[in-house]
């Protein structure tokens, strides 16, 4: 079966295409700037096929109808017909407390997304779009919807409450939620595939390192704790978010003068790597080439990059009682050997030791980079959430 992975934004759609049988990818790209006067897509096959175009196109429905006419345009495309398609995948932030599992869509899951929209304003009424995109160029064909919120819907209560009056829980949905959670459970399966012991048997730390950074804690196949929590700004430090923080911080900024709408921009988009390091960037490859010709304050936020990892590494590790395996992924954890070995030579207490030369080595693919005398195994392991969804589409339609 070929199925069609879409990934939803405000601005953008990215896809990729599917077949199933031997989990190739045809064909993947994006159109970008949409909503502007000038979108544009581009398209890419794993031949090394790539081309750009400029569109004139006004929404969704025209953008997955754009994309539709270059998968099966005769002189590039990779399709004879869209009919070749069997299903369509899509990537949703926020399903609540509802969803626990990949979905087929219906009207009732459908009206889960819109009731999230005011926990995920940004994304949610996108990925909505995105599908009902799908439902108006391609009546009958099915939908499912994969959740970066339902793999940490088994935490428990004292993981996912905040200390705050219960009432605020029952009444209005605040609470822990997690991201990246189509990431953690890749990685989390892939995991236990390379080390060739079943993932539900394993007590593991997974590390999403990139723009976005996240650490989930897994038992047994069951998320005990993750950093992201009613949105996910909280957490480790990012690229542009600020992560943990005293919530007196934002009542100071409203004092000051700054508006909910100014603050929120601060923290999201404003913060993180960027906000500290002074180079205008949130590359940790800028944040690093900077460091290393003696710029004190890239190397500021290096370190505190590098602490609050570590921070959660440790806290996680106690609260598993030992871990089986430490895994990175994302942008930074699957590429960064510096940061890797800056994270890993602090947790000696653990008695988790790095293998510089291993780790040196393992640049965007699955390897071991701890010692053999280690208390836990320490790997990269590549995320490939597209291929998740992808997989989750043929699981839920199975069932």
């Amino acid at each position: 079966m070929k199925v069609l992975v879409l990934n939803a934004g405000s601005s953008s759609m990215k896809f990729t295409l599917f077949e199933m049988d031997h989990e190739k990818v045809l064909a993947k790209g994006l159109i970008e700037r949409l909503g502007s006067d000038q979108p544009r897509l581009i398209f890419k096959r794993p031949d090394g096929f790539s081309c750009e175009q400029t569109l004139s196109i006004a929404n969704h429905v025209e953008a997955l109808k754009a994309i539709c006419e270059k998968l099966v345009d005769p002189n590039v495309g990779v399709l004879k017909s869209m009919t070749e398609i069997g299903a369509f995948g899509h990537r949703v932030l926020h399903g609540g407390e509802l969803v626990t599992k990949p979905t087929l869509v219906n009207n009732d899951v459908k009206q889960i997304i819109r009731d999230c929209f005011t926990l995920g304003p940004l994304h949610n009424p996108a990925n909505l779009a995105g599908i009902e995109a799908c439902e108006v160029n391609f009546p009958g064909v099915s939908n499912v919807g994969v959740f970066d919120t339902e793999f940490h819907q088994s935490m428990p209560p004292q993981a996912y409450l905040y200390a705050i009056p219960y009432e605020l829980y029952t009444r209005y949905g605040i609470r822990r939620y997690g991201f990246h959670g189509t990431s953690h459970n890749y990685v989390a399966r892939a995991t236990g595939a390379y080390l060739g012991v079943p993932w539900t048997q394993l007590k593991m730390i997974t590390c999403h390192l990139g723009n976005g950074c996240s650490s989930t804690a897994i038992s047994n196949g069951t998320v005990v704790d993750t950093s992201m929590g009613l949105t996910p700004l909280e957490g480790l430090m990012m690229g542009t978010r600020s992560g943990d923080l005293d919530p007196a911080v934002v009542l100071r900024l409203l004092e000051i003068g700054k508006t909910p709408k100014e603050i929120d921009r601060l923290l999201n988009k404003e913060s993180g790597l960027l906000g500290v390091a002074g180079i205008n960037s949130f590359d940790m490859r800028d944040i690093i080439a900077a460091e290393k010709r003696g710029d004190q304050q890239a190397l500021l936020a290096r370190r505190m990059f590098t602490r609050r990892v570590v921070k959660y590494i440790g806290a996680y590790y106690a609260l598993l009682g030992g871990a089986d395996v430490i895994a990175f992924t994302g942008g930074i954890g699957e590429w960064s050997a510096y940061a890797r070995e800056k994270v890993l030579t602090k947790l000696g207490g653990l008695g988790i030791h790095p293998d510089l030369e291993a780790n040196n080595a393992c640049l965007g693919k699955p390897g071991v980079i701890s010692t053999p005398d280690s208390s836990c195994k320490v790997i990269v392991m590549p995320t490939d959430e597209e291929l998740m969804i992808a997989r989750s589409v043929i699981e839920t339609l199975k069932k």
